[in-house]
């Protein structure tokens, strides 16, 4: 029996000729990624361990992003915890304040993961870069602090769930309704420690940031990992940010899966998770009634890109937020942020009555720059909508996509740039 894309870089990097579902392996890592909430406990364990030297000051990155610019005294002690052990191992992918991003998009825009890499990061959502066609998860703060050491991990090889991608988006639909009616369609705990692998022709008509935001909700299905096939675009996108080398894997043929779903891209419809997990979904033109809510967020490690700046900016241009709506934005990285500016998407969404945030998680995990009060109801482009996720424990989070969030801030309730009335 073949083996899956993912087996096939596990066991690359295991030293396997070949791996099947359920082998134990230790694999060599890539990069080993931490931030500002995650790393502070790795660096404890790492001194705790008599841990001396990091296996790589190369292979390490320390993002600042979680609490950044410091929103308390605690986070301002975190993050000088992880800037001192930054300077004294001499990390030389430490972001601060100033060059900051939100990890998941700043590590791939700096060309410091590539196809065929294997990396871990203590934050979930690490499982972006399965869009290059690399091994990426998520795994605990003592797991980060023994890659920083030995430049390895321990992994139990996951089976697969293949999603056979087929036709093309309709307008207004991007990446964000892929995901949130494939995870609508096989639940929360549907990939449980299972490789999320897709492919088909329909993967050509889904853009690099569709591929991104699609692999980050991997772990709303419960995923080990998601992972996109390397093709012209996967490539073009590598050469253009990293002088890295990338190689290249593709599933066997006779690949063993779990499960087999064909998705039909052009019949997915504007979609929206419902509070209170990211499996009840439902399409926004088939609601019953009118959803009002009080604020709305556009950005994250899932939909803070610059196409998702693009979005926002087509609806928000020449239109005002609702009265009585906050919208807050966030570019995802200095670079979005800067283009954002030279596109004149910031100076837009200003005039509709917005608000733009330096690059942070912020809102996403009830951090700062968006709580939630009793009672409101947020429409956000982020990846979590569990209870008290964004602030109190009785607001309420509807996970949409850029086009979805953008109307609805018009709107003044959840809409598509179709149905909402001005």
């Amino acid at each position: 029996m073949g083996m899956t894309m993912t087996q096939k870089i596990l066991a690359y990097h295991s030293g396997n000729k070949t791996l099947k579902a359920g082998d134990m392996i230790m694999a060599d890592l890539d990069m080993v990624l931490g931030n500002d909430i995650t790393s502070p406990v790795a660096i404890n364990e790492f001194k705790k361990a008599g841990c001396d030297c990091v296996f790589s000051d190369e292979k390490i990155s320390l993002v600042l992003d979680h609490f950044t610019p410091n929103k308390d005294i605690k986070a301002a002690e975190q993050c000088k915890a992880v800037r001192e052990f930054a300077k004294e191992k001499n990390i030389k992918n430490f972001y601060d304040v100033g060059e900051v991003g939100i990890e998941h998009a700043l590590l791939p825009e700096k060309g410091l993961v590539v196809c065929g890499d294997t990396v871990i990061g203590a934050d979930s959502h690490t499982c972006t870069y399965g869009a290059l066609g690399a091994f990426s998860t998520g795994v605990g703060s003592t797991d980060m602090a023994a890659g920083m050491s030995y430049g390895k991990a321990w992994f139990k090889t996951p089976s697969a769930i293949k999603f056979d991608l087929r036709g093309k988006l309709g307008k207004n639909v991007s990446g964000k309704d892929v995901i949130l009616h494939i995870i609508g369609m096989i639940g929360v705990d549907g990939a449980l420690y299972k490789s999320m692998e897709f492919s088909g022709e329909g993967v050509k008509h889904l853009s690099m940031d569709d591929r991104f935001c699609i692999c980050n909700m991997a772990i709303e299905a419960g995923a080990k990992n998601g992972i996109f096939p390397v093709d012209e675009k996967t490539l073009e996108y590598v050469k253009e940010h990293s002088a890295k080398e990338p190689r290249i894997f593709a599933a066997d043929d006779d690949a063993e899966y779990d499960a087999v779903y064909e998705i039909d891209l052009s019949k997915i419809k504007s979609t929206v998770a419902f509070p209170h997990l990211p499996e009840n979904t439902r399409v926004v033109e088939e609601l019953s009634e009118k959803v009002y809510i009080d604020q709305v967020v556009i950005g994250s490690c899932t939909n803070g890109r610059i196409s998702d700046m693009e979005k926002a900016y087509e609806i928000l241009k020449g239109r005002k937020v609702k009265k009585g709506v906050r919208c807050i934005i966030i570019p995802a990285t200095q670079r979005i942020y800067l283009e954002s500016i030279e596109r004149g998407y910031l100076k837009a969404f200003v005039e509709a009555g917005a608000i733009v945030s330096a690059p942070t998680c912020g809102p996403c995990l009830g951090g700062h720059m968006g709580i939630l009060a009793k009672g409101e109801r947020c429409v956000s482009t982020t990846n979590r909508n569990f209870v008290g996720r964004m602030g109190h424990v009785e607001s309420e989070v509807y996970l949409a996509s850029p086009e979805v969030a953008a109307a609805s801030a018009v709107a003044g309730y959840i809409a598509t740039p179709d149905t909402m009335e001005e």
